[in-house]
């Protein structure tokens, strides 16, 4: 029986056991030598350095140091990162790429979560389910149903910026509702979008033709404020914009000023900055729905997150291919 890899976890180490349980952990320890009790939380402990110098295979997860020369001198057998969580840029620097170390996200597990709670919060929405709550709070007494004009979701107009796996995935599950899907997206082409089955627009015009705007783009410099207030001031009357991206992408003053206005309303799981002020106003306009960052992976989904690392695992054992290996030549433009 050929010997098996040598591995490590680096990670903050309480995550551990919610991301591996003991189905999972057994699984991982059955194609690599790892020890669950010993997490590396500092490459430049002593006793992790010792470790390290035997680790081909490094699992990660929210918390791992920052793999730079230093800490990857310190793992000269180092071949493969598996990182049981979303984005790498975190942690991973040029010389990751430089030594031609393979590196694995599970990004594409963590979408899921966050595309299902936009979808929830789409369907929601549209049925003004936010605003109903509240009026039966102060009421006391239920509106005649079925007549609220404007309410409801059969050929709603709904806005996705942004194609990222987050993007594609609610795409997806938009499709059995009968819902008006739309994308806009710089890096998609025509050709992708009929592949994706959505009509690709330009950004305003996108703004300007959907009753729903939710936002899927990556954090970069190019798309830092990409709503701000002449953005924003598109959108129609009564619009709903959806954030679960990351806060910079909105211009959070442009939107208060909407929202004063009783123009929009906003569903926001980020903020910038995250955690807001206590004295920011979007915690008391009615019109703002928050979420403490909430949208992706939380409690028994973190074991998805770590069963994409144990497969990547089991193939790396077995001598085939990562199949959610990172591409660093698209790095820049990802999440």
């Amino acid at each position: 029986m050929p010997e098996r890899p040598q591995a490590a976890f680096a990670m903050t180490a309480r995550n551990l056991p919610h991301l591996f349980p003991p189905d999972l952990l057994a699984r991982l320890r059955a194609c690599v030598e790892i020890d669950p009790a010993a997490v590396a939380e500092d490459f430049a402990d002593p006793v992790v350095r010792e470790r390290l110098a035997r680790t081909e295979i490094l699992v990660t997860g929210w918390g791992c140091p920052v793999l730079d020369t230093a800490a990857l001198d310190a793992m000269p057998a180092l071949r493969a990162v598996l990182h049981a969580a979303g984005s790498v840029k975190g942690f991973t620097t040029p010389e990751v790429w430089k030594r031609g170390i393979q590196v694995s996200s599970a990004a594409a597990a963590n979408a899921l979560p966050v595309a299902e709670y936009t979808l929830a919060m789409i369907l929601l929405a549209g049925k003004d389910v936010f605003a109903a709550r509240d009026r039966l709070r102060a009421r006391r007494a239920h509106p005649d149903a079925g007549l609220a004009p404007g309410v409801g979701n059969f050929h709603r107009r709904v806005g996705v910026v942004g194609a990222s796996r987050i993007g594609r995935r609610l795409i997806e599950l938009l499709r059995p509702h009968d819902l008006l899907v739309s994308l806009a997206d710089p890096y998609v082409d025509e050709a992708e979008a009929d592949r994706l089955g959505v009509p690709l627009l330009p950004l305003d015009e996108l703004l300007r033709t959907s009753d729903i705007v939710t936002v899927h783009a990556p954090q970069t410099p190019r798309t830092h404020r990409l709503l701000g207030a002449r953005e924003l001031a598109l959108m129609p009357d009564g619009a709903v914009l959806i954030n679960t991206a990351r806060g910079s992408l909105l211009d959070h003053d442009a939107l208060v000023e909407e929202l004063r206005a009783a123009r929009l309303t906003a569903i926001l799981d980020v903020t910038d900055p995250e955690p807001l002020p206590a004295g920011s106003p979007l915690f008391d306009l009615p019109d703002a729905f928050l979420t403490p960052h909430l949208a992706g992976s939380q409690g028994n989904e973190l074991a998805r997150l770590g069963l994409t690392a144990v497969t990547e695992a089991e193939r790396l054992a077995a001598g085939e291919g990562l199949r959610h290996a990172v591409d660093p030549a698209v790095l820049e433009r990802l999440a």
